[in-house]
């Protein structure tokens, strides 16, 4: 289910994220809401992928602002001096004042890059790095995904729980009716109905915790979807589409490509490599085109200064070639070089920590899947008990003690199936996410 649809609502995504981070947000979810509807708003307005995006566009810019180095620099500039003191020289016998109190400029330049292996770094570099930006988006799609899944599913299991306790409830009000009404005719003493008494008021003030949670639980699947506190909604879903979608085939092989995250390592070795590159080239030398248009102004008066203009121009080429830096080339190359062994064993470590994860989450997911056919047969048993003796209660022949032993183990056995079916349910996300399936 989760790679259908994360990938149908990825593509949504994506289409937005092109747009601008800044489009109007969708319409505010109300009323009741699947797991499809609450993680389709939430892959749009959740804190962490709104982050991620803007992160993306951050990143972009600055591989823009770094390749523009290859265009031309057109620059304006301008300057003004008055001179206090003309300089002044001796030729001859004569004592002569060179210059104009008042002079000014303004240049006209172009510089063209035309080799830099600056530049060369960026071009090479650039696509492996919106690479990486994709990727972290896509990483925290998939953690997103998780973290409101599992917030959905554990108000699935309060509502579940609290539709058990109220059923109980139910029970045990009949039963402390029926004990007040054999207590009032003689039939048995007064601990029966004592008894009931005290199991019904446990039970409502389980009830009762279990209703308090709600909004605790409910503030924080909001936090995780970026939804306003105020709005109101409530979660749905169809037990019997989720129950059959508790098995998934758990032979399928583990492939470390898979994963989000060993792809960002991959392609940060990848940049590794390439600054290894870079560091070598150092000894390449940087050659640029230049041209400027310079309009020179000198006058007596201030007021004159700009009556008449006296222009120079010129083009030319810079051939920048380095010689020797004391060292600093050999040790910069060293150090890329370790940066390329280290994360040659970073990427190998990521390699075994996912290969421990996929086998604890494959050995969690196997073992709860167990524990709930175990879990859903005792509960069953548990009811069968629970409706005999009730039958042998009413008939006489059982005690009130058995079956408020009865009652309490077949709430146990209720509660306990309910747990084990969520604890399936986000084991299995889990094992989804070791594999790199949930995309």
């Amino acid at each position: 289910m989760f790679k259908k649809y994360v990938l149908l609502v990825g593509m949504g995504v994506l289409l937005l994220s092109t747009s601008g981070y800044a489009q109007e947000n969708p319409p505010i979810p109300q009323g009741e809401l699947t797991l499809e509807q609450i993680l389709e708003y939430s892959l749009v307005n959740s804190p962490m992928v709104k982050q991620s995006q803007i992160d993306q566009e951050i990143g972009d810019h600055e591989i823009k602002a770094s390749l523009a180095d290859w265009y031309p620099q057109v620059t304006l500039s301008g300057a003004g001096n008055y001179n206090i003191k003309l300089q002044t020289s001796v030729i001859g016998d004569q004592l002569i004042t060179f210059g104009q109190p008042w002079n000014s400029n303004l240049m006209f330049q172009v510089n063209q890059t035309l080799f830099n292996r600056d530049q060369l770094f960026a071009s090479k570099s650039s696509k492996y790095y919106r690479d990486q930006l994709d990727k972290a988006i896509k990483n925290t799609r998939i953690t997103t995904i998780v973290e409101v899944s599992k917030a959905y599913y554990d108000i699935l299991l309060a509502e579940e729980q609290l539709n058990v306790l109220n059923e109980n409830i139910g029970r045990l009000e009949k039963q402390l009716k029926d004990a007040k009404n054999r207590y009032e005719s003689g039939l048995v003493d007064k601990t029966d109905y004592q008894r009931a008494s005290i199991s019904l008021s446990n039970e409502m003030s389980v009830r009762n915790r279990v209703q308090t949670s709600f909004d605790a639980r409910y503030a924080y699947l909001k936090q995780l979807m970026g939804c306003p506190e105020e709005f109101e909604f409530t979660v749905s879903f169809d037990r019997e589409e989720m129950l059959s979608e508790i098995y998934m085939d758990a032979s399928e092989p583990l492939v470390l490509e898979n994963r989000v995250e060993y792809q960002l390592m991959q392609t940060q070795q990848t940049l590794n490599e390439i600054q290894f590159s870079y560091e070598k080239w150092n000894y390449l030398p940087q050659l640029s085109a230049s041209y400027n248009y310079n309009w020179l102004y000198f006058n007596q008066e201030f007021s004159n200064l700009y009556n008449q203009a006296y222009p120079t121009s010129s083009v030319g080429l810079t051939l920048s070639l380095p010689i020797f830096q004391g060292g600093k080339r050999n040790h910069r190359v060293r150090v890329a070089d370790l940066q390329v062994d280290r994360g040659a064993i970073d990427l190998q470590n990521l390699g075994n920590q996912i290969t421990t994860e996929y086998e604890v989450a494959l050995t969690t997911y196997q073992s709860d899947v167990y524990a709930w056919e175990n879990i859903r047969e005792n509960m069953k048993m548990a009811e069968e008990v629970y409706d005999i003796i009730k039958l042998q209660y009413d008939e006489g022949i059982k005690a009130y003690v058995d079956l408020v032993v009865a009652e309490s183990d077949l709430r146990t056995a209720q509660i306990n199936h309910l747990n084990a079916i969520f604890q399936v349910l986000e084991s299995k996300l889990d094992l989804e996410k070791a594999l790199g399936l949930i995309e």
